[in-house]
């Protein structure tokens, strides 16, 4: 009975070990989350306020955090030229989200 346990509990660890041997660790991490991540924010990173039509602002009580999803339920508008983005003022403050998700990307303060 006591080698089955110590066999079971060593089928356990096996799995943790070979994670633990992960060579690319949070090094391997950071690269994939750069080239995924650099293109993106190249993109909305040349998009300044002036490139945006003003439109009407929208009280919001909550922080606006970027990497936080905003509601459905704001009015958004066409970026312009990046079609993968969409903006709404909140606060007097351009805020760019991803179109599919409403999450912020970017705030523009004016």
């Amino acid at each position: 009975m006591r080698t089955l346990a110590i066999v079971a509990f060593a089928a356990c660890l096996a799995p943790m070990a070979s994670l633990a041997q992960n060579t690319g660790g949070a090094i391997g991490g950071a690269v994939g989350g750069a080239a995924v991540g650099g293109p993106v924010g190249a993109a909305v990173g040349a998009i300044v306020g002036s490139m945006l039509p003003p439109q009407p602002s929208v009280v919001y009580q909550g922080p606006i955090v970027v990497g936080e999803a905003l509601p459905d339920t704001f009015t958004y508008y066409d970026v312009p030229k990046e079609h993968d983005y969409e903006y709404v003022i909140l606060n007097n403050k351009r805020v760019i989200v991803e179109r599919r998700t409403h999450r912020v990307v970017r705030i523009i303060e004016d």
